[in-house]
């Protein structure tokens, strides 16, 4: 039976593809031609076509200025980009067996997967009853020896409880309401069941409305969502992939059953071609589809190009993200391989609990505080700024907490004073700041980093990667090398010019090829090109979901009223940091003071500055994002006069580099801040 290309794909199963459709009739008797994404396609009447695979391409709106009940008028399109947050209005449309929620619902892994649905009817199963009105959350779909059930789950008095229902399960299934908001690609993604539109309130804009929107200013109704697809399809005598919109005005018919589907041209992924077994390999492809992209080796990659996948493999990558803050980052996937040399950045650390993660028997930690901490407890030290620590070992301590003995993790420590060190204990979940001291000038390769340090570890380039055209990770200031990671390769070269092979991953590419019947004609493996990969943010967060859980710090406990005035914060700022503050025993063991004679004079030129910054400090209402601005004036009055002339010719030598910081000027800062707040 025929049907329109539209309402046949509202309706199909995802899991029944690949379908094969004949066209039955176009806009034109002769046929229907088009141009979509720059390939020209012509859907005679009587072609036959192989779907292989749809996805919203685009979303359709009918505007309701006040409530769903309402009469929705004009139409706008909104591409899945368009910007806002909405919340998804319950469908009063009730599904009738669990098989019809599993067919035309989302039901997956993330968040976005755990449809809710309620039942006005108990339903009774052979050791759980499911009472009327209970919230159903469905987790997942799974198979077991032929059967296929639903993993679903009740809370009850705060207790989870779970239980699976099989398809046959019939009843009335409404779905229940969602209190979260979503964006329109989300929605698209997750939330429109199939054969059936979605109806979503604007919950929130993210800019201003101008002329170029679509809906009405000040627009506060529903909208009524219909997708529109973008089919991929294969055709009898072609050899790339066709992209068709589901809305075009031709009439279908599936064929499937009598038709014989191995006569096309079979399209396989990367995934696709990572899944068959080693003894295939190598072998010849031809590209179907080919990835966006100007680096290489995805500009290579062009549609119709022959290539050699040789073999598939794992291999690994170092994840890191570039350190700043002022914009969004960029993120980096270094392979093993990068010829790269490497020099040592200062890690910042939030509370002690990090510094205990990151201390390591390799060498002592070394940091400075770079921001006040009051200990509630007298057994446990109370930081000021610019205190140096020697970081040693967690351990515990008892404290008086409320008049009672109580035990707590404590970081023992060293502190740093001008002729002699004293043992301290820092509380774990103590809120404060630090910032590694690098006394470390030597250049490393990426698998020295992975062997000797504990990542994440904070570095810059040094030397780049002579071997690599453009070396991207060059001109990046500051890198976090975040973790290790294991992914999964192909390792292929073209077949006109196998000059050199490269590594391609399977699971970021985008990219379709069919086997060809031809043998390998190269016996020697070209030399394998590797290239440091940029990431979306988007590939970054889906690179990580197989992150190791974090470990947190102990909570808190009750702190004591205090009848101390509040003591001003003050907070270094980490370029004034450096790698030459005063060294640890097992760096230095010579603590000469060489500061310059005009000393005194400039530390009390800087206590009149500090004083006028901190009065300044005290009227704004904000103390602690102003404490920053104020403390980046007291230490540059102080650096730029201590250090003199040679110093900033220095710095302006190497932006990067982290030149020493005599002892003398923490000192003299520590000083300045105690005499003015007397």
């Amino acid at each position: 039976m025929a049907s329109t290309l539209e309402k046949f794909i509202h309706s199909l199963d995802p899991r029944a593809l690949p379908r094969v459709l004949q066209i039955q009739s176009g806009i034109y008797f002769q046929g229907s031609i088009y141009e979509m994404f720059g390939n020209e396609c012509c859907l005679s009447t009587g072609e036959v076509i192989k779907v292989i695979g749809f996805k919203i391409n685009k979303l359709i709106a009918s505007i309701c200025e006040n409530n769903e009940e309402s009469q929705f008028s004009a139409k706008v399109e909104l591409p899945l980009n368009f910007p806002g947050l909405y919340k998804v209005v319950a469908d009063k449309t009730p599904y009738l067996s669990i098989e019809e929620i599993t067919r035309k619902v989302s039901i997956g892994p993330t968040r976005f997967g755990h449809p809710c649905f309620y039942c006005p009817e108990d339903i009774k199963l052979a050791n759980f009853t499911i009472k009327h009105g209970e919230q159903i959350t469905f987790n997942s779909v799974e198979e077991v020896n032929g059967t296929t059930t639903v993993n679903c789950g009740v809370v009850r008095n705060n207790q989870s409880h779970s239980f699976t229902l099989p398809l046959s399960q019939e009843g009335k299934f409404y779905e229940c309401e969602d209190d979260q908001i979503y964006t329109l690609k989300e929605i698209a993604e997750w939330k429109i069941p199939k054969s059936r539109n979605r109806i979503v309130k604007l919950s929130n804009t993210l800019h201003m409305w101008d002329s170029s929107n679509p809906l009405p200013e000040n627009f506060d109704g529903c909208l009524i969502l219909m997708p529109v697809y973008e089919v991929q399809a294969v055709m009898k005598f072609r050899k790339d992939i066709v992209h068709i919109l589901s809305d075009l005005d031709v009439e279908v018919k599936d064929i499937t059953d009598c038709y014989d589907i191995s006569s096309f041209l079979q399209p396989l992924s990367l995934e696709d071609v990572f899944e068959r077994t080693s003894k295939e390999f190598p072998m010849v492809a031809e590209i179907m589809e080919g990835p966006q992209g100007s680096q290489k080796p995805y500009n290579l990659l062009c549609t119709g190009k022959e290539i050699v996948i040789y073999k598939k493999y794992q291999a690994k990558r170092v994840l890191s993200s570039e350190i700043r803050s002022d914009s969004p980052k960029r993120h980096f996937l270094i392979p093993m391989s990068y010829k790269g040399k490497f020099k040592r950045r200062p890690r910042e650390f939030p509370t002690a609990y990090d510094l205990e993660i990151a201390r390591s028997e390799k060498e002592q930690l070394h940091v400075v505080a770079t921001k006040a901490f009051d200990s509630p407890h007298k057994e446990l030290f109370s930081v000021s700024v610019g205190d140096q620590f020697l970081v040693q070992q967690c351990q515990t301590s008892e404290v008086l907490c409320e008049g009672r003995k109580k035990v707590v993790d404590v970081l023992a420590c060293e502190q740093i004073l001008s002729d002699t060190y004293k043992k301290v204990l820092l509380p774990m979940y103590m809120e404060g700041g630090f910032v590694e001291v690098i006394h470390d000038k030597k250049q490393y390769q990426l698998s020295e980093i992975c062997k000797e340090f504990r990542l994440p570890f904070n570095v810059k380039v040094s030397v780049r990667d002579l071997s690599i055209g453009d070396d991207v990770l060059a001109a990046v200031p500051g890198l976090q090398l975040e973790e290790e990671i294991t992914d999964s390769y192909l390792l292929i070269s073209s077949v006109s010019s196998p000059v050199d092979s490269w590594e391609i991953p399977v699971y970021r590419l985008n990219m379709s090829v069919h086997l060809l019947s031809k043998d390998v004609q190269t016996v020697v493996l070209p030399a394998t090109k590797t290239t440091v990969e940029e990431i979306s943010e988007e590939q970054y967060y889906m690179v990580r979901r197989y992150e190791n859980q974090t470990l947190y710090p102990p909570p808190r406990p009750p702190k004591k009223p205090t009848t101390l005035a509040p003591t001003p914060l003050f907070a270094v700022p980490t370029q004034a940091v450096s790698d030459k503050l005063q060294a640890p025993k097992n760096f230095c063991e010579d603590t000469t003071k060489t500061f310059c004679s005009n000393q005194a004079a400039d530390v009390s030129e800087l206590k009149v500055g500090c004083q006028n910054d901190l009065m300044h400090h005290e009227k704004e209402k904000d103390m602690t994002r102003t404490a920053t601005l104020v403390e980046t004036s007291v230490v540059k009055g102080l650096t730029n006069k201590a250090l003199g002339k040679c110093e900033r010719e220095k710095e302006l030598k190497e932006e990067h580099n982290y030149d020493y910081v005599d002892e003398n000027i923490i000192e003299n800062i520590r000083k300045v801040f105690q005499d003015t707040t007397i």
